[in-house]
């Protein structure tokens, strides 16, 4: 979240950029500074009475030393209920804290300089496109069809064991699963990723530090028994491994990638989208994660896109675009994201299997991440990114129905050492 030094700083500046967000933060950040002002406040009027008290408490000595006891007893009282309003104030400043983080939270990150105006995808800007499209057999089938004529993917059994959003891979398709997460880590460990195995569900505090909750938490699963939840992104429980963690700046950039299922219940997701693969509620990802030093950040998030854009690059000539999101579509945590689409040559649509992002210090803030700078006294927040490196589902697709064949589904040369097979048939 944004910081109180922040809001006050540049507040003019902050309601401005959260404009292109399509966010108006005037009222929430009129209450931030109104309850700072109540805090500092009770703040000053606490110091004033330890001042009194540590006064009366050095009279009541000298008054002892005197043998004047009754005067000294007088002053006890005094210094009684000076401790107790003490408390009272202390505890006025802790519920005030409280309201300006609870405020604070409902505050966006502030979107970058270089983010467009807009209000939905449609407003978002293309960087660059790539790859080339492959030719098809005459009628080619989607990747549902596809899934069920090879017996590779299995929505009706999922159906089944479990209910919709949930599919059974088999055979091949459940090689070419693991072949594309294998492929995937391998290339984030060539780019320095390390990889880390994390915990499928995580606590309230580590959804909170990277900003899935309070917002988000209508889309995430939710095990009431014991208080946790169904990770949405490897990004949940990676970038909390360094919650409350004080890194020196001679150890950025941290770089981590994760394999994991990843689960959304994606409430109000209706119509032809939702279809065979498009949109899923348990899918595997394979994520990369970074922690960077404030001056480097942008840099890095340049060489993520870069790393994806390779990824994709190596699956043969798949399709694939890249686009800025503008104000609109721009997440609630993030400074800057681009997002990888792939097509969908029998769907003939556009599919995202990627977004790569820079949060700047907001999650960090959350999170109290910091690291210690050589040249500053105080420690500073770093910048966290991260980025899907890649999500499988929307990748088999486009794989699936760009590479059908009369006599079968051709797989990329790159994977080939990964599946064993060179053809599902």
């Amino acid at each position: 979240m944004l910081t109180l030094a922040q809001i006050k700083k540049d507040k003019e500046d902050i309601l401005l950029k959260l404009k292109i967000k399509n966010f108006d933060g005037t009222k929430i950040i009129k209450k931030v500074i109104k309850a700072d002002d109540m805090r500092r406040n009770l703040q000053q009027e606490a110091d004033s009475k330890q001042a009194e008290l540590k006064s009366i408490s050095k009279k009541i000595g000298e008054l002892m030393k005197q043998r004047k006891a009754n005067e000294a007893n007088i002053a006890r009282e005094e210094t009684s209920q000076l401790k107790n309003k003490i408390k009272s104030l202390q505890g006025k400043q802790a519920d005030t804290f409280k309201i300006i983080k609870d405020l604070l939270v409902q505050v966006p990150n502030i979107p970058h300089e270089s983010v467009p105006d807009g209000k939905s995808e449609q407003d978002n800007v293309l960087i660059r496109k790539g790859g080339r499209k492959h030719k098809l057999p005459e009628n080619p089938l989607p990747h549902w069809e596809l899934g069920k004529k090879y017996d590779i993917i299995d929505f009706e059994l999922g159906n089944k064991i479990t209910g919709a959003g949930f599919p059974v891979y088999k055979g091949k398709g459940a090689r070419l699963q693991r072949a594309l997460i294998n492929f995937f880590l391998d290339e984030n460990e060539k780019a320095g990723y390390r990889e880390i195995l994390p915990p499928l569900m995580v606590n309230e505090d580590s959804g909170f530090g990277t900003g899935q909750l309070p917002d988000k938490e209508g889309q995430m699963y939710y095990v009431k028994a014991d208080n946790l939840y169904l990770i949405p992104t490897a990004e949940v429980p990676v970038t909390n491994i360094y919650r409350n963690v004080i890194l020196d700046e001679g150890d950025l950039p941290v770089k981590n990638t994760a394999y994991t299922p990843c689960f959304r219940r994606e409430a109000g997701s209706y119509g032809k989208d939702v279809r065979g693969l498009n949109r899923l509620h348990q899918f595997d990802k394979v994520e990369i994660v970074q922690i960077q030093h404030p001056g480097k950040s942008y840099q890095s998030l340049d060489e993520m896109v870069d790393h994806v854009e390779g990824i994709i690059k190596k699956l043969s000539g798949l399709p694939y675009r890249i686009v800025k999101l503008c104000g609109g579509d721009l997440g609630f945590t993030s400074a800057l994201t681009y997002d990888f689409e792939v097509y969908s040559a029998a769907q003939e649509k556009w599919l995202e299997v990627s977004s790569v992002s820079n949060f700047e210090s907001y999650q960090s803030n959350r999170l109290q991440l910091r690291y210690k700078d050589m040249n500053l006294k105080n420690n500073q927040h770093p910048h966290t990114l991260n980025g899907s490196a890649l999500a499988l589902p929307r990748i088999v697709a486009a794989l699936l129905e760009n590479r059908q064949t009369a006599d079968g589904i051709t797989i990329p040369k790159s994977l080939w050492r990964y599946t064993g097979f060179k053809i599902i048939n």
